[in-house]
């Protein structure tokens, strides 16, 4: 007879988790896609970390973050300093590696989702500081 392994506490949240982004990601990309964006890549994955999505539209990149909480303002809060180095690292090797990306320029954007599946963009959310 063959056993069902039981998930930890964690291990159960994880996956909730994992399935959530994963579904706030496809409701981003259907949303930017709508707004005329072309998807170039999702859960790129650098040496510096993953990027969730990057998008182009008229030459202009956007590499985002999708962020899912229960409220947009949790959502919107959820961005740390580590993460935003995380990605100005990731964009720089990414940009090494596809110079043809961005020529009009480039922007870090978070896509904030909510409980009811509302999507919020903050464009353009942080800029690497001189």
């Amino acid at each position: 007879m063959a056993v069902t392994p039981t998930l930890t506490p964690r291990a159960a949240r994880g996956s909730r988790a994992w399935r959530l982004g994963l579904t706030s990601e496809a409701a981003v990309a259907t949303a930017i896609e709508q707004d005329g964006w072309r998807i170039l890549a999702r859960r790129l994955r650098t040496a510096a970390g993953e990027v969730d999505l990057l998008a182009e539209r008229a030459g202009l990149l956007a590499i985002i973050e999708v962020k899912a909480r229960p409220s947009l303002a949790t959502a919107a809060a959820a961005l740390g300093a580590r993460q935003r180095a995380r990605l100005l690292a990731a964009a720089e090797q990414i940009l090494a590696e596809h110079p043809e990306w961005g020529q009009a320029g480039v922007r870090f954007d978070v896509l904030l989702v909510d409980a009811a599946g509302r999507v919020r963009r903050i464009a353009d959310a942080f800029r690497q500081e001189a």
